[in-house]
């Protein structure tokens, strides 16, 4: 019998450091790479992160492993960390658990997803996505 969904977000999240939205500027501002994991629909909804990179959920692992062939640019070191950001910061816990399971021992996500950061009343962005495939 399987323990349940809320069992395995517990389990993703007890090994990570999540960040609140306003950590969250800061591990930016430091270098971190933000990972925008919403829907089109979402984003059309709720807007767009600034400077978040849009990686669909279904492809995550490969664009952010550095050994991967079909990785993105920025992804160059297993020490990068990265920041999972999804609607409300359910999914993005998954994510985070899943991208530290490859080796990216600094990817974590952030508390409340971008729910959370319009409610910290941080500015959304008025440009394009810079959507990754």
């Amino acid at each position: 019998m399987s323990p349940g969904v809320d069992a395995l977000l517990e389990q993703a999240r007890a090994g990570l450091r999540r960040l609140t939205p306003h950590d969250t500027v800061e591990a930016v501002r430091a270098g971190a790479l933000l990972v925008d994991t919403r829907t089109e629909a979402q984003r059309r909804e709720q807007g767009e992160l600034p400077g978040a990179i849009v990686i669909d959920r279904t492809v995550l692992e490969w664009r952010l492993d550095p050994a991967s062939d079909w990785r993105i640019p920025e992804s160059t070191s297993y020490d990068r960390q990265i920041v999972v950001v999804c609607r409300q910061g359910y999914s993005s816990s998954l994510a985070a658990a899943s991208l530290q399971a490859l080796g990216l021992r600094q990817a974590t996500d952030m508390i409340g997803g971008v729910q959370g950061w319009r409610e910290a009343g941080l500015p959304m962005s008025d440009r394009p996505a810079d959507i990754r495939h």
